[in-house]
């Protein structure tokens, strides 16, 4: 895998909560959009580092464009 997207949304207790759709199961919390990213990334490469420990396949990077559009 080169590229993992990752989603952040903002949690209802005002934090952030981060996932990726590649990595059922990978995700990270902080205070801020920067704090959950790099909390993200550590989760994410840990996620590859046991699965490459187990074995198991990478998966294959599944987003093409990922991109935010204001609503009116």
């Amino acid at each position: 895998m080169s590229t993992c997207a990752i989603i952040v949304e903002r949690a209802e207790d005002g934090g952030y909560g981060a996932w990726s759709p590649d990595l059922p199961g990978c995700v990270a919390v902080g205070d801020t959009p920067e704090e959950t990213l790099a909390e993200m990334r550590q989760a994410v490469q840990g996620h590859l580092d046991v699965m490459r420990e187990r074995g198991e396949p990478l998966p294959h990077p599944s987003t093409v464009i990922a991109t935010t559009v204001e609503a009116a």
